[in-house]
Formats: C-alpha cells, sequence, structure tokens
C-alpha cells in the first residue's frame, strides 16, 4: 500500500512493487532508470538498448563496432531510432532489423516449451526499466507520470491520479487529449508506444492512439467495480497486467494492427467508396482474463471438457475468438512436453460472420501461409473433412457444417481437437428469415415459414449422440446463453452449472458499448396520457 495520499505516491507504490518482485530467473520484473537516461531526441534509453545487445548478441555487437568505427555505440542506438520510426515499435521487437549485414533482435519471447533451452535463456535476459516523470520531448517542459520500456524501447506510458487528491482517470485522460499532443513529438507518434494508460486509483482506462480531441479511451477494469481488500482498487494492473512476463505476453501475442474497411456514401461521386482505417487492437481486460483463465484451466484439465464465455454484446467477442484460437494453436499443458496439447483448432460461426468480422481477424493475425484453413458456405463438407483429415492447424468454417465435424473428428481417437462455436447470431438468424419470409406474402409463408434448427439443438444432438469425447475440448461464446447452452457447456458452480467467464449486458450498457434501451421506453398508458393532454392543450 502507498505511504501517502498523493499521485507520487501511487507512482512509489507502482515503481516498488515492479522493482522488487522476481521472475523464475530470479531477478526483479523491472529496474528503476533514472529519467536522465533517457534521450529526448531518439526517444530511447540508449544505455538499455546497448547493454541488451551487447549482452545477448556479443558477437553481432562487435561486428557492428568494427564497422562503424567512429562512434559505434552512438550510431547504433541512432539507427534504432531510424528503424522504430520508420518500421513502428512492434515490428521491430518481434522481427529486429539489419543493421551492416547484421540481423540484430532487439526482444526475446517466451517459448511455448523446452524445445530450445537457449530461447528461454535468452528470454530471460530480456531489460524492463520503468521511468518516473520522463521528460519525452525537447520541446516541452511536460512529463508522463510512468513509462515502462523494454530494452530501452518505451511501449506503455501511464498517467497516474489518486482520488484522495480530488483526481480520477477522468483527469487522466482529459491530460492526454489536451495535454499529450502527438504533432511533431516522435515520442507520441501512433504505434511508437504501444499503449497509453489513464489510472486512477478506483479505474483504468486505456487508448493505443493520442489524436487530441477525437482520442478514444477503452474501460480496463475487472468489473463494473474494481476491488482490493489490501490496497489501491486498481492494484491489479501492476500486480498482475504488467508484470514481466504478462507484458512480453501481451506484446508476443496480443497486441496487433488491425485495418478496418467501411463502405461510406461519396455524395459526389454519388457511390459507396471503401474508407480504410488502421489500429493498434490492445485486450480489454475481460478480454484477456477470458484467455489467460481458461489457459490456465486447461493445465488442469487437460482436453474433454466444455466452456461457456458468456460476453455481451459489445464485449469484442471475434477478437477475444481469434486471440484464444491462436493461443490454443501453440498451447503447451506442460512446459516440457513434446507436443502441444491440440492437433487442430476448429471455430465454427454464423456464415455471415464467417464472411466478415472472425474471418477478417483470423487473416489479420495469420502469418503462416496455409496454417488457417477457410472451409465457408461455398466449400463441400468434403473439403471440411479433408481439412480435418490432413491436421490444418486452424480451421474455419459455418455453423452448418457442425455434423462433419462431429463425425469426423470422431474417427480420430488418437489426435485432439478444440472447438470454438460463436452462436451469437444463430437465433437471430433464424428468426429474421422467418420475418422477412412472413413480409413478402403470406401464401409464400405458409409454404417456407419451417423454423430451421438453432445451433444449440445442433449441437446437442451431436453430443447426445456421440457423447462427451475425450480428446475434444469445447468453448461456447455467447451474449445470451439459453438453459440448454449452460446445461451443455457450463462450469459446474456452488449450486448449478453456469458460465466459466462474464461480461454483462449490464457492464456493457455502463461502459457505452451497448444502448440502454429502457432508457427510452415509454408503458402505453402513459403514451395515452400524454397525446390525450396533447390533444386538450
Amino acid at each position: 500500500m502507498a505511504k501517502g495520499l498523493k499521485e507520487s505516491h501511487v507512482e512509489e507504490d507502482i515503481a516498488e512493487y515492479l522493482t522488487s518482485v522476481k521472475d523464475r530467473f530470479n531477478s526483479t520484473d523491472y529496474n528503476l532508470v533514472d529519467n536522465s537516461e533517457y534521450d529526448r531526441e531518439l526517444c530511447l534509453i540508449p544505455s538499455e538498448v546497448l547493454a541488451f545487445i551487447k549482452k545477448t548478441q556479443p558477437k553481432k555487437y562487435g561486428a557492428l563496432i568494427k564497422a562503424y568505427g567512429y562512434s559505434p555505440d552512438k550510431e547504433i542506438v541512432a539507427k534504432v531510432a531510424r528503424e522504430i520510426t520508420r518500421n513502428k515499435t512492434l515490428p521491430i521487437l518481434r522481427e529486429g532489423y539489419k543493421d551492416r549485414g547484421q540481423k540484430i533482435d532487439l526482444a526475446y519471447f517466451k517459448p511455448s516449451n523446452s524445445k530450445t533451452p537457449e530461447h528461454e535463456e535468452w528470454y530471460g535476459k530480456n531489460r524492463l526499466s520503468i521511468v518516473r516523470q520522463l521528460y519525452y520531448s525537447s520541446k516541452t517542459t511536460k512529463s508522463i507520470d510512468i513509462v515502462l520500456f523494454l530494452n530501452g524501447i518505451p511501449v506503455v506510458t501511464i498517467e497516474v491520479k489518486n482520488t484522495q487528491t480530488g483526481q480520477t482517470h477522468h483527469n487522466a485522460i482529459k491530460q492526454y487529449i489536451k495535454d499529450r499532443d502527438p504533432k511533431g513529438e516522435p515520442f507520441l507518434d501512433f504505434q511508437r508506444c504501444l499503449v497509453h494508460f489513464a489510472l486512477g486509483t478506483e479505474k483504468v482506462f486505456m487508448t493505443t492512439r493520442l489524436q487530441g480531441d477525437k482520442t478514444f479511451f477503452l474501460p480496463f477494469n475487472q468489473g463494473l467495480r474494481n476491488t482490493n481488500k489490501d490496497g489501491f482498487a486498481t492494484a491489479y494492473m501492476w500486480q498482475e497486467v504488467l508484470r514481466k512476463d504478462s507484458l512480453m505476453d501481451l506484446i508476443q501475442n496480443y497486441i496487433n494492427p488491425q485495418t478496418d474497411v467501411e463502405s461510406v456514401y461519396n455524395p459526389k461521386t454519388k457511390m459507396l467508396e471503401e474508407n480504410k482505417s488502421s489500429k493498434l487492437l490492445f485486450p480489454r481486460f475481460h478480454q484477456l482474463r477470458a484467455v489467460r483463465r481458461i489457459l490456465d484451466q486447461l493445465q488442469v484439465d487437460d482436453t474433454g471438457k466444455n466452456y461457456l464465455v458468456q460476453h455481451s454484446a459489445g464485449s469484442g467477442k471475434s477478437n477475444t475468438i481469434t486471440w484464444l484460437t491462436y493461443k490454443l494453436a501453440n498451447f503447451y499443458k506442460n512446459y516440457n512436453d513434446e507436443k502441444s496439447m491440440f492437433d487442430s483448432i476448429i471455430v465454427v460461426t454464423d456464415r455471415r460472420v464467417l464472411n466478415t468480422q472472425i474471418q477478417d481477424n483470423i487473416r489479420q493475425f495469420d502469418n503462416t501461409p496455409g496454417s488457417v484453413a477457410y472451409i465457408d458456405e461455398r466449400a463441400t463438407s468434403q473439403e471440411l473433412k479433408k481439412a480435418i483429415e490432413d491436421g490444418k492447424r486452424i480451421i474455419i468454417t459455418t455453423l452448418q457444417k457442425f455434423p462433419v465435424i462431429s463425425s469426423t473428428v470422431g474417427n480420430h481417437p488418437d489426435r485432439k481437437y478444440a472447438i470454438l462455436i460463436d452462436e451469437a447470431h444463430s437465433s437471430q438468424s433464424g428468426e429474421a428469415a422467418r420475418h422477412m419470409r412472413k413480409a413478402l406474402s403470406l401464401e409464400e409463408a405458409a409454404e417456407l415459414d419451417v423454423p430451421e434448427k438453432e445451433l444449440d439443438d445442433i449441437i446437442a444432438e451431436e453430443i447426445q449422440k456421440k457423447g462427451q469425447q475425450k480428446n475434444i475440448s469445447q468453448f461456447a461464446f455467447t451474449a445470451t446463453p439459453k438453459p440448454k447452452t449452460i446445461e451443455l457447456f457450463g462450469t459446474q458452480g456452488p449450486i448449478e452449472k453456469e458460465p466459466f467467464d462474464k461480461y454483462t449486458m449490464e457492464q456493457a450498457i455502463k461502459e457505452g458499448f451497448i444502448l440502454d434501451v429502457l432508457n427510452n421506453y415509454m408503458s402505453f398508458k402513459r403514451y395515452y396520457k400524454l397525446i390525450k393532454r396533447s390533444e386538450i392543450s
């Protein structure tokens, strides 16, 4: 707990925690670095960049020394700064860069298993640093409360507020919007720092892009309220999210550039035109929690269990499914296992969704050609069967082909499968189709208005036929689970089955992601009285 009630005392609490907890290499997660070490022109900590390269790549560093000759260290960090400006931070951390014929790495990520012990050793040599009151620019005397660096490269900024001083996260958000103008400030450029947190002692919000009044902050809270009996309500940020292993996992597996395409009407050409926009995805807290909780539980359960993720509309469910898909595709139950837990990951979704958001999300994460098979409604059942039998790592298909999945995976009891089911639109699509038929004509409706089987029914039938199979784990995502869904996929609670992870409609409404229809609700009785009153007047 902080020793006082000022904003600086919260900063101290964060810094003291992160520089005292130790990782599995018995090293502290972070080192506290004085703000004087930061180079405002290069937007780096040169001493940290050089220390990492020297320690992890001594031969390559020696080759650079010979190649540069005069002021080699200065030239090396200047080159790193130019590469980040040109290619952005995330690609440089993940892929490194080339300099004088040398491939230089600027970060090492945690391996999934023990097959490559040298990678584990390299991972332990990453240098995470925390700087308080970073004077980030040569053009202003303004400072940011806390900045986190990975091997000398800035990745996270945090503006801290303490409710005891009368300021909350709202003040931090306002500070970012009004006083952190990215124009002409390289440090604040989009995709240089990966995320900016407005951290109060009660709530946390975040953004990946600063753009003045257009800046949009997302909530990053545990629920409607954050609670902590032993200290600040938002201590989960530094005690969980910003820990070394967690931050490195976020950089390696979750943060990702995404291009959105929107059709916009141009009144001049009188045509629809594609409007592309770029953003940097960073998971909201409930998305990160759901994926990590599932992975933790799989280490206990192994395969053969079902899990229900009840995330309301507005939760970003498509991205959660995408993140879980890729984490499961390379998931090892134990670090020393020779083989990953699942042979194939199969994502089942409504045909319309497959053609849009989930498919687009998967494609933007798909960096290995041929590793993902897209079996949409135009593909045959035989194509789906072949993709499963060929052991494609990730298979994306439609709800209507679920029986094919069930029968085919049943023929391979020696393989293990993870099946992710997005049923959010199944019942709606059936209802919409029936209403559309009735709108066409009463006669046609009479002929065609046969209720379609919903996903719940299809899956229930298949499970009843085959039974729960020990080599298959199933993960159902829905906003509004029916009793049948809870019975099939729910986790046994103290009294009855319940969702494994939950992001409620109440939270989505209060966080502004869906509208509260009851705000505009009016009873017929009240409406009638208003009409009568207006007629009298």
